[in-house]
């Protein structure tokens, strides 16, 4: 479950999984004291229960910890504390794609940041046909799944109701862009298909789930996993 809280990526691991501690910038337990200021860099906390995990939530979600990079959570019930997690939320559904044409990566301007085309489920519709129906929506295109990439789960308020939405990302084949434009209902002003490179220069001004769905898209790329 790739969590992101206030565009901060959570991290939730067994106590049985490898750890590198040298990776982090600050290891804690679960009695240690901490505040907000002490959350500096990629931070792992063990022994992690439902009571500590609300705490630390809630301080992503009103403090605003800049210099938090990560925050890994390691814990012996894992499952318990994911579905305990989710129940603070209301869960939305979402669907997206990462659309490719010759070797070209398909981004999307919105809101100044460069973003994927994604969108929310409508109700009884499938999430393969959900993704390639907002795909085609916001960038005028016609595309096909090739494959699929891994979901993100990312946080916001709304109405006064915590939302957490689980976006389900897919990579897709570019068939027809020829009247290829931005919607601008969706307040997109720029639909453009960008080089790995040229990726990879925009990605600081994307958010912390699209860096990661990228970034794991052209990891498998380099080892021949996804076309």
């Amino acid at each position: 479950m790739n969590v992101f809280i206030n565009d901060i990526p959570l991290i939730i691991k067994r106590s049985s999984d490898k750890i590198f501690k040298h990776k982090y910038d600050l290891v804690l337990g679960k009695d240690d004291q901490f505040t907000s200021k002490d959350l500096i860099g990629d931070v792992l906390i063990r022994d992690v229960d439902s009571v500590l995990i609300d705490r630390l939530v809630r301080l992503m979600e009103v403090k605003k910890l800049k210099k938090l990079d990560s925050l890994t959570l390691v814990t012996d019930k894992k499952k318990k504390l994911i579905d305990h997690l989710k129940d603070q939320f209301k869960i939305i559904k979402a669907a997206g794609g990462l659309v490719v044409k010759e070797g070209k990566i398909l981004m999307i301007y919105r809101m100044g940041m460069w973003d994927l085309p994604k969108g929310k489920i409508k109700k009884s519709e499938e999430t393969q046909l959900g993704a390639l129906r907002e795909v085609e929506e916001e960038c005028n295109i016609k595309v096909a799944i090739t494959g699929e990439l891994p979901n993100t789960w990312h946080s916001y308020a709304f109405k006064g109701n915590k939302i957490l939405k689980k976006t389900s990302w897919f990579t897709m084949q570019c068939l027809d862009d020829t009247y290829m434009k931005p919607q601008a209902e969706e307040f997109i002003e720029e639909v453009r298909f960008m080089t790995p490179d040229e990726v990879l220069e925009v990605l600081p001004e994307s958010y912390a789930s699209i860096q990661f769905v990228i970034r794991d898209y052209l990891k498998a790329m380099k080892k021949g996993g996804r076309g």
